[in-house]
C-alpha cells in the first residue's frame, strides 16, 4: 500500500507510506485526492514524514491537493517534510503558497482556525 487515508471529523488525513513521492505513485495520489474532494471533503492533511524524495510529479500532486481544497473553500496542510523534500518546495517557492507544519497537531489547529 502506498498511502493510508483516514477520514476524520473536520478533515481527511493522507499519509504517504513509501519514501518516494514520484512518477510511480503521484498519479494514484492525484486520483485519490480528486475522489476525496468529489466526496465533499474540503480539508486535507498530507503527511509526508515517510518521504525522503519528491520529484516534479509529486509536487504536481501536492499542488492538485492545494487547488482542490482552495476551490472548495477549504484548507490544505502539508506535514512532516524531510530535508530534501523541504528544499525542493523552497526552491520551487511553494513554501509561500502552501500551509506547511511540522506535525499533525499543528495541522489540525490550522484547519480548525480557518
Amino acid at each position: 500500500m502506498e498511502f493510508k487515508i483516514e477520514k476524520l471529523d473536520n478533515f481527511t488525513q493522507i499519509e504517504v507510506l513509501i519514501d518516494k513521492l514520484d512518477t510511480h505513485i503521484a498519479p494514484s495520489l492525484k486520483s485519490e485526492l480528486v475522489l476525496i474532494a468529489g466526496n465533499g471533503e474540503k480539508n486535507i492533511i498530507l503527511d509526508l514524514s515517510n518521504c525522503r524524495y519528491c520529484d516534479s510529479s509529486g509536487l504536481s500532486a501536492i499542488l492538485v491537493a492545494n487547488r482542490l481544497c482552495k476551490n472548495a473553500s477549504g484548507t490544505f496542510v502539508l506535514v512532516g517534510l524531510q530535508t530534501a523534500v523541504e528544499r525542493l518546495i523552497t526552491i520551487s517557492q511553494l513554501d509561500t503558497v502552501l500551509n506547511i507544519t511540522k506535525d499533525i497537531d499543528s495541522a489540525k489547529k490550522i484547519i480548525l482556525s480557518e
